[in-house]
């Protein structure tokens, strides 16, 4: 994908978006789960708490006991981790075998029956523990006593929890996240196929098999759909003006030429052959000027047609066969039937008359057709058993207004006009010698694709 890939930027948004929401999820979550092992742990220490409290007794010198301690096993095993802890306001204490010979030093706060307090304070081996402590006063003793309870915890224990769950939840995340991105990759690229759609649209607009694009598309991609048809109509409309414009200009200087023509010929009658020869000049100079540019104006694109090519051929041998030049020339065609190219009919009868035209005019006896497709092209070939064309000449041939016999009636604008309609169709023209001894003529046009509209079949536009 490139970088100004829709796709790209699209599923780049997607890696970032998912990423940050991953980092931001296990974070929040280990943050939860953290908060959720500190109230686990209160809430046990707090059981343990009212476990001691539950079985104090005091001896006769106001000695404090714990007759039943927790069943933790940890509060007997020294430095386990786990300890509590009982003493009163004049020193006197019992704690758990897990202390063994270190007393726990907590803060002077004040306390009160009701709430339990909670502390990080040093423990023994330099750890540190997790601390509920709370006021519990006796008052069933005789004095009452007031005594500060405390179980403890080492933090280390917590800490390694989290780490534990953080440990089992990266991966947990990652295939999240992957999953997300598939799940991102699955919904751009559905999500981007009526783009595709419409790209498809516009290639089978421009092969010919369609001429607009449907209407059928996702309410977000109907308004560009809408622009494209309504720029192809605007288009046709531009071409038709063109046209229009080009058949009214060759009608409005066809009197004028014809005009010069008989003032010619009336000089040379008169005998003012030089005047005569001026004037034909002038008129053959603006003959030269105008008719390209007239028919390359009036060239149409194929889009949306197809043009049968034996038949097109077939018509246009029988009409150059029923001249003199025609007629006394032997005619080879071989082309399939199936073969049909995405150029519109009138200008590839202007196409290929010219070359069939040319040919019958340069051949001895001999003139062969044949084409076949190739990819997505069609290769017309013209072979005659004419003089041919010296290769040094090949190019003047198709240049505008080049004549290779200046004693020859025309214009010399045949060839250079062949050239305009395949260049238009990004087709190619190519010069060769002929097995016939002649003149090859290849032609290249575009191969109507499947599907393509075959336009009804009118009369041949040029007159012969």
């Amino acid at each position: 994908m490139r970088r100004r890939s829709l796709r790209l930027r699209l599923l780049t948004m997607a890696l970032l978006s998912t990423t940050a929401a991953m980092m931001a999820s296990g974070v929040g979550l280990v943050i939860l789960f953290q908060r959720h092992v500190e109230l686990r742990v209160d809430a046990e220490l707090d059981t343990y708490i009212r476990q001691i409290a539950g079985n104090i007794a005091f001896g006769r010198d106001g000695e404090i006991t714990v007759v039943r301690p927790p069943a933790d096993p940890r509060f007997d095993q020294p430095l386990s981790g786990l300890y509590w802890q009982v003493g009163d306001d004049q020193g006197r204490s019992a704690r758990s075998r897990s202390l063994w010979d270190v007393g726990l030093t907590l803060p002077a706060d004040r306390l009160d029956d009701a709430t339990p307090h909670r502390h990080l304070v040093p423990g023994p081996g330099h750890t540190t523990l997790i601390a509920r402590e709370r006021q519990v006063t006796f008052s069933t003793a005789t004095p009452p006593r007031t005594l500060r309870i405390v179980s403890a915890i080492d933090s280390n224990d917590t800490r390694a929890l989290v780490r534990d769950f953080a440990g089992d939840l990266v991966p947990s995340l990652a295939m999240l996240g992957l999953a997300l991105l598939a799940a991102a990759w699955l919904q751009v690229r559905i999500g981007l196929r009526p783009l595709e759609a419409v790209r498809r649209g516009i290639g089978a607009i421009r092969s010919g098999t369609h001429r607009r694009l449907p209407l059928t598309y996702p309410d977000e991609v109907m308004p560009l759909a809408e622009e494209v048809n309504t720029l192809l109509d605007v288009h046709d409309r531009m071409i038709a003006r063109a046209r229009a414009a080009a058949a009214d200009l060759a009608h409005g200087l066809k009197t004028p030429l014809t005009a010069l023509g008989a003032a010619a010929r009336s000089l040379r009658s008169r005998g003012d052959t030089a005047l005569a020869q001026d004037i034909e000049d002038l008129a053959e100079t603006m003959r030269r000027q105008i008719e390209r540019p007239l028919a390359r104006a009036r060239l149409q694109h194929g889009h949306g047609m197809a043009t049968p090519l034996a038949p097109l051929v077939g018509q246009l041998v029988t009409t150059i066969r029923k001249t003199p030049t025609g007629a006394a020339r032997s005619w080879s065609i071989a082309i399939p039937d199936a073969l049909q190219a995405a150029v519109n009919r009138d200008d590839l009868t202007e196409l290929l008359g010219n070359l069939l035209e040319n040919a019958a005019k340069w051949a001895r006896d001999q003139v062969r057709v044949t084409a076949e497709a190739a990819s997505a092209a069609i290769a017309i070939t013209i072979d005659d058993d004419g003089p041919g064309i010296p290769l040094v000449a090949r190019q003047t041939a198709l240049e505008r207004g080049a004549r290779l016999d200046q004693a020859t009636a025309g214009t010399g604008l045949g060839l250079a006009i062949v050239g305009d309609i395949i260049e238009v169709y990004g087709g190619t023209l190519r010069l060769d010698d002929s097995p016939l001894g002649g003149l090859r003529v290849t032609a290249t046009v575009p191969l109507a694709s499947a599907g393509a509209v075959t336009p009804p079949r009118p009369a041949l536009a040029r007159d012969r």
